[in-house]
């Protein structure tokens, strides 16, 4: 007999549409998220009222509202979580507005599931939805519908977590974004590897290539079309570089409109509510981890709380890795990806695959909420396959927080409430430079390509070992061709500080 406060995942529900899908809505994403909502309670099956029985909704911070100052263009609810909770009648206790990161919906089903198993809750649900798509086609044509909604009501609002992900340094410096922060841990593996910029950028498409084609067969992905690795590899008009090493193709890809929202409940609610145990999914493990900022990491190319996090909730199932029989890395970038299979022996071309949506880059980034599809697949998944265990690895920032969840049909003993765990963050964090420096040493480096030009960033060590960035003078002939030759690892520059105060390095010599 399953315990009554066993948390389970009785419902999931995804929602998407495309602007050259017939019967294209231009829905906003708070009628996204509500029509996710509304598929994972069909999905379960409750013969009693399910959405008068979830007592806590947290939505997912969308992309417009993930930083301070930021505007929605076309406006939004006042209560996120209550404008989707409204959609299907529900009128939850708690009503929380997550914090920014990918790693956050994981994270929540692990910290309600906890809340469960002691009696603090009896159903949750997390929803999470991102209308980019639509907010970029309708705004080309001039176009600005009213999403605003006052639906008032008590809000938990978590804030926006951004601490430990903006570094000043960093941004001024021209590292504003997920794009040049992930390509610096990426030409930092590269450089351990020993590739040449053409040959690291064809690993990455022998990455995904398997991805495009599970995303061509999702009927939600916003991308469904398969590529073959050398089309995703080849530098072309199209698919041009975004910043070194990463093509058009192979980042992630937020131009989406998806939605997507899952139930858990107590086992006895469950049973009240008629949910049958064929749609019980059990939580075997969450974990989350948090990793020190990107400039603090002893190898810019790992991120050892993912790892951590990784193999903390496989020991808590009571699990391998060989033993996952459905595989869902985050995949933002290839980066997060390598990190976990190279640790663990894992190849790219896996027979399981390694991904059950299709990628961020093919299925599509949601925001902060991919990780509710990839969990929503899993849930489809193992009831299919009926004693399988799925993992899903959701990340956050630029690896810089994890969260792990480990799922089966098969029963997860709760009477601990010790599935769920956070780790403590590591200490060997490596010193930071202050103030100006007169030279470096290239650890890795980026040139990002933006509308306003190129910005060839660095980040090494000053004479005194502690870690310093800067900007590449491309003004300066041999300069520039050391790093638009891809190896200005390990290279000395002299460092001045302009009108700016940013620190500009030229090759020694």
């Amino acid at each position: 007999m399953i315990a009554d406060n066993t948390p389970v995942i009785i419902g999931v529900g995804q929602y998407s549409e495309r602007p050259q899908d017939k019967g294209y809505q231009a829905l906003s994403y708070m009628d996204l998220g509500g029509r996710a909502l509304v598929a994972a309670i069909a999905d379960s099956t409750a013969s009693g009222d399910l959405a008068g029985a979830i007592d806590t909704l947290a939505a997912i911070r969308q992309f417009e509202m993930s930083r301070p100052g930021a505007e929605r263009p076309f406006g939004g609810a006042d209560n996120v979580p209550r404008a989707y909770a409204r959609r299907v009648g529900a009128n939850p206790k708690r009503a929380i507005l997550s914090t920014t990161g990918g790693q956050t919906n994981q994270q929540y089903l692990g910290e309600f599931a906890a809340a469960i198993a002691v009696g603090e809750s009896q159903c949750a649900a997390i929803v999470g939805s991102e209308a980019i798509s639509t907010v970029l086609a309708l705004s080309a044509k001039g176009e600005k519908p009213d999403w605003s909604e006052q639906v008032g009501g008590e809000i938990e609002d978590r804030g926006y977590g951004l601490d430990g992900l903006l570094e000043p340094a960093l941004m001024a410096h021209g590292a504003a974004g997920a794009i040049p922060l992930y390509a610096l841990c990426e030409n930092r593996r590269r450089a351990d590897l020993g590739l040449s910029l053409q040959d690291y950028r064809a690993k990455i498409g022998q990455l995904f290539a398997p991805f495009t084609q599970v995303a061509a067969a999702n009927p939600h992905s916003a991308a469904p079309v398969e590529r073959s690795a050398e089309e995703l590899a080849t530098v072309t008009e199209r698919n041009r570089i975004v910043a070194e090493p990463y093509t058009r193709m192979t980042v992630a890809r937020d131009q989406v409109n998806q939605a997507a929202a899952i139930i858990i409940a107590s086992a006895g609610l469950a049973r009240q509510l008629g949910v049958p145990e064929s749609k019980w999914v059990h939580i075997h493990a969450v974990s989350a981890a948090t990793e020190l900022e990107l400039t603090q990491r002893p190898d810019l190319s790992r991120s050892p709380a993912s790892i951590a996090s990784l193999e903390r909730a496989l020991e808590r199932a009571g699990r391998g890795m060989d033993e996952m029989a459905y595989l869902d890395f985050y995949s933002c970038f290839a980066i997060p990806v390598f990190n976990a299979i190279d640790h663990f022996g894992i190849a790219p071309d896996d027979p399981r695959g390694l991904t059950l949506t299709g990628g961020l880059p093919f299925f599509g980034g949601a925001g902060n909420n991919y990780s509710a599809h990839a969990i929503c697949e899993a849930v489809d998944r193992v009831r299919k396959d009926r004693r399988s265990y799925a993992l899903v690895g959701a990340n956050g920032g630029w690896m810089s927080k994890y969260s792990t969840g480990i799922y089966s049909t098969e029963p997860a003993d709760w009477s601990g409430n010790d599935r769920f765990s956070k780790l403590a963050k590591a200490t060997d964090a490596v010193p930071r430079g202050e103030g100006a420096f007169s030279s470096t040493t290239v650890e890795s480096y980026t040139i990002n390509h933006g509308r306003k030009g190129s910005v060839a960033i660095f980040i090494g060590r000053n004479d005194a070992g502690e870690r310093v960035c800067g900007n590449a003078d491309l003004s300066h002939g041999p300069t520039r061709a050391l790093f638009e030759g891809g190896e200005p690892f390990g290279a000395k520059l002299n460092v001045t500080q302009d009108e700016r105060g940013l620190n500009i390095g030229r090759l020694a010599g």
